[in-house]
């Protein structure tokens, strides 16, 4: 009888381990817009994704949802707030005037590399100056693209006159008034539907950095490039607080070594990996690039940017953000500091 007690208690004991076990192991959906072949899926969000997986010993397996499907791109980041996802990574200006004083690093000036903007953007958040516009959140790491430039189908763009009247798909508001002061009409839109977009006549061409046009296949239908580096597209990629509470502490340790300025600078550098690959696509492709180098201090496009720098700061002011400047003069600084070498 007493043999058969022990035996009872020991299977007991072994299966409470087991319960503990499982549920210290944990599934996180992660949802994001990029096409699941695209670099930015493999080398940076899956890689981020394997990494967390392999630290944790397999107690955090991530679930990658990418292409949007989990929530639409406009909608991801309120799916990682609400909990429809874990984990989002999207484009701050996706969600039109949610972000602004994020969005101060994507005027043009501000950084020249993906590696330069990713550490300009997560500067910028880990000294506080960002910190009210994710409250409902808890961002894991912050990166931006490569400088965007103009791409069209069948349209030599040389100056901004060259604009007029075309159809030129924005990435954001912020990009699209700086389009509107160049002589573009331009039009909104998530970037999973740029291809058919173009297909079907809706846009004669786009604002977008090299890595977008291979990862969405776009070389197959622009013929010309102007590399003219007039803003820079941001991201988060951020995590739904209760989700994160709900961890075990040796869990969330995992989530935060694998935080901050590490992954924002690893993303930075595949997107200037990327972006070498996308333009030397277009090279290949026999495509017409045209080069404006300094576009600010160039006669021809450095009005209608400095006065799109300078609106878009007043209208924050305007809002009654009145320490808009403040952080754009600190991330001129970061600029600085950052640096411009390529990872």
């Amino acid at each position: 009888m007493k043999m058969s007690l022990s035996r009872c208690v020991l299977a007991a004991a072994i299966a409470g381990l087991a319960v503990s076990s499982a549920q210290a192991e944990t599934t996180l959906r992660m949802a994001h817009f990029w096409p699941g072949p695209s670099g930015v899926n493999q080398d940076v969000l899956q890689a981020w994704a394997d990494t967390i997986e392999e630290e944790s010993n397999g107690d955090l397996t991530i679930q990658m949802f990418p292409a949007g499907t989990l929530a639409k791109p406009d909608s991801i980041y309120e799916a990682a707030a609400n909990g429809i996802a874990d984990i989002g990574a999207t484009a701050q200006g996706y969600t039109a005037g949610r972000f602004p004083l994020s969005q101060i690093v994507e005027l043009p000036g501000v950084a020249s590399t993906a590696t330069q903007g990713a550490c300009v953007l997560q500067t910028l958040y880990d000294d506080g100056h960002l910190d009210s516009e994710y409250e409902d959140t808890r961002p894991l790491f912050m990166f931006t693209t490569g400088p965007g430039g103009i791409h069209t189908i069948d349209t030599d763009v040389q100056t901004p006159a060259d604009l007029e009247g075309l159809r030129i798909r924005r990435p954001t508001a912020v990009a699209g008034e700086m389009l509107e002061n160049m002589g573009a009409s331009p039009v909104g839109m998530p970037a999973p539907d740029i291809y058919t977009s173009m297909q079907r006549g809706v846009i004669d061409g786009l604002s977008f950095p090299w890595e977008g046009l291979k990862g969405f296949r776009v070389n197959e239908l622009v013929s010309y490039h102007t590399e003219v580096p007039f803003y820079t597209l941001i991201f988060v990629a951020t995590m739904n607080q209760r989700a994160y509470d709900s961890l075990t502490p040796e869990q969330q340790a995992v989530i935060d070594n694998n935080s901050g300025m590490k992954w924002a600078e690893n993303a930075g550098a595949v997107f200037d990996r990327l972006d070498v690959e996308g333009k030397q696509e277009a090279v290949d492709a026999g495509h017409t690039i045209r080069e404006i180098e300094n576009p600010l201090q160039h006669p021809d496009w450095q009005e209608p940017l400095e006065t799109g720098i300078e609106n878009y700061l007043t209208q924050l002011e305007e809002r009654g953000l009145s320490q808009a400047r403040e952080v754009y003069e600190a991330a001129l600084a970061a600029s600085e500091s950052c640096g411009t070498q390529e990872g």
